[in-house]
């Protein structure tokens, strides 16, 4: 060991400490606004921030107190001087699972929204934001989530993300925050609304069975955007034939709009495509083996001439049309793919023989414009700062999502929707189509809807409405406004004030 000369030994030791992180705290940041709708210049307030959520610690019996467990993120719409008795409030989000809200947010019910374009007119760079008189804030407060790991959402240092990411975890969470808010602006009495888009429709449906039963929390009514209720009937997964024909009428529909059923009119095409969903087709796919060479071929030949698709590409996938392969496929001999979430949407493919696409259009031509205008609304007009990338979509979150609470049977919220309106007889129903969709096909969640296990009258509480755009129909602009006056009526009826 080297020799320490006098200095050094004399030196006194700094002092060895442990610090303790700070305790997260909300950190709301609240803003003054005014918008005209109609003539009439309606002032609100919002806040964005995020608001901690803490879970009591218990050992042996014994609380040891409530601590951090993550940091979600919200922005809130209320209108000033309004009665919280007869005022509704919404609370929305996305899907993904992994999306964060931005897409509701800033597409179709918040009062600013991005200005993309649609199919045959997008806004190129560097985008815009204008004001949105059709916002459904002029009918109801409006609070958007960001669950955990989207958007600025995060876990609280030293926990871990699977907490949050899974079905039963993210509905905790997220019921969580609607209680929170809830009781923090003493809103036990106003009317009450979930909006969901795709995911967010599955996560809709659980939470209205999770706020009754868990805090006797009960709602107004369910906005259900491009609804998935039973992930069942859009995977496509060896034997499982149910999406092969729930998924037809969208392939038709996708096939119209790009001019592979000449002059024929959408609704003829689309009644003729459930039709044969509903009956032979689902019946020739129960056959297997035993299907006879001629009820083949008519299946082959009327399955080819719905979809646009080639008799021989048909006979060669077995009557079974796997949707991205559909996307792929439709329109090859045109050297281009059409848009999954969006089938109007077209682009480019490098290599005129792969099997799924490289690119999915309806989401690379407009994510952009959401980025950028998000990220300058929440900074410049929020006055919420944070070095924190915003999580639009969350790939590794999707990944890693657990599905374990469904183990050995399919993802389903269909007896949880049911109990929630058998229990609470006045919850209804707004579920939302876009002809176009091929992530969550219409004719698939018309199915669920069906099975749905309520009497009779209860049927009478689903609302529905068909849009012609695809996932995120609002993109396409007459349905925006039309829709916007859908979700405005939907929430006045079902208000009960």
């Amino acid at each position: 060991m080297a020799d320490s000369t006098p200095e050094e030994a004399t030196e006194p030791k700094a002092a060895e400490t442990t610090e303790i992180p700070a305790e997260p705290t909300d950190d709301i940041v609240t803003t003054q606004h005014t918008l005209t709708v109609k003539r009439k210049k309606l002032a609100y307030t919002a806040k964005a921030g995020r608001i901690v959520l803490r879970k009591e610690i218990v050992k042996d019996g014994k609380s040891e107190g409530f601590k951090a467990k993550a940091e979600v993120f919200l922005t809130s719409y209320t209108l000033d001087d309004a009665d919280p008795g007869s005022r509704p409030v919404t609370f929305a989000f996305n899907g993904g699972p992994g999306s964060s809200s931005i897409w509701l947010h800033m597409g179709l019910l918040g009062p600013r929204r991005v200005l993309s374009g649609d199919v045959d007119d997008l806004v190129p760079p560097p985008y815009g934001l204008a004001d949105n008189p059709e916002t459904l804030l002029a009918h109801s407060d409006l609070v958007f989530i960001d669950p955990v790991s989207t958007g600025y959402s995060r876990v609280s240092g030293g926990e871990e993300t699977k907490d949050f990411h899974s079905f039963k975890g993210d509905i905790e969470s997220v019921g969580e925050v609607i209680r929170l808010w809830v009781s923090r602006h003493q809103r036990w009495l106003s009317p009450k609304f979930l909006a969901g888009e795709s995911y967010g429709t599955l996560r809709a449906a659980g939470l209205a069975a999770h706020l009754q039963d868990r805090h006797g929390l009960y709602l107004n009514g369910l906005l259900l955007i491009s609804s998935v209720l039973d992930l069942g009937t859009l995977r496509f997964t060896e034997g499982n034939d149910l999406p092969y024909s729930l998924y037809v009428p969208t392939y038709a529909a996708i096939a119209h709009y790009h001019g592979l059923h000449g002059e024929r009119p959408l609704d003829d095409v689309l009644a003729d495509a459930e039709d044969f969903a509903a009956k032979d087709l689902p019946w020739a796919l129960s056959r297997g083996a035993r299907l006879s060479t001629q009820d083949r071929a008519e299946a082959v030949a009327t399955l080819a001439s719905l979809t646009g698709l080639t008799e021989s590409y048909v006979d060669r996938v077995n009557l079974r049309i796997e949707h991205v392969r559909f996307f792929t496929e439709l329109l090859r001999d045109r050297g281009l793919v059409v848009g999954r979430m969006d089938g109007r949407f077209t682009t480019w493919e490098p290599d005129g023989g792969r099997e799924h696409m490289s690119d999915d259009p309806s989401i690379s031509r407009v994510v952009g414009a959401y980025a950028a205008a998000f990220n300058h609304y929440v900074r410049a007009e929020l006055g919420y700062a944070s070095d924190l990338p915003y999580e639009l979509i969350n790939e590794d979150t999707f990944k890693a999502w657990s599905y374990s609470d469904f183990e050995g049977r399919s993802v389903s919220v269909v007896d949880s929707l049911s109990a929630a309106m058998r229990a609470n007889p006045h919850l209804k129903v707004h579920v939302a189509f876009g002809h176009y969709d091929g992530a969550t096909a219409y004719y698939a969640a018309e199915h669920v809807l069906a099975h749905l296990q309520i009497p009779e009258e209860l049927h009478e509480n689903i609302d529905t409405a068909y849009y012609p755009a695809g996932h995120m129909m609002y993109i396409h602009e007459p349905t925006r406004v039309q829709q916007s006056k859908d979700l405005a009526k939907f929430v006045k009826n079902a208000s009960n004030r």
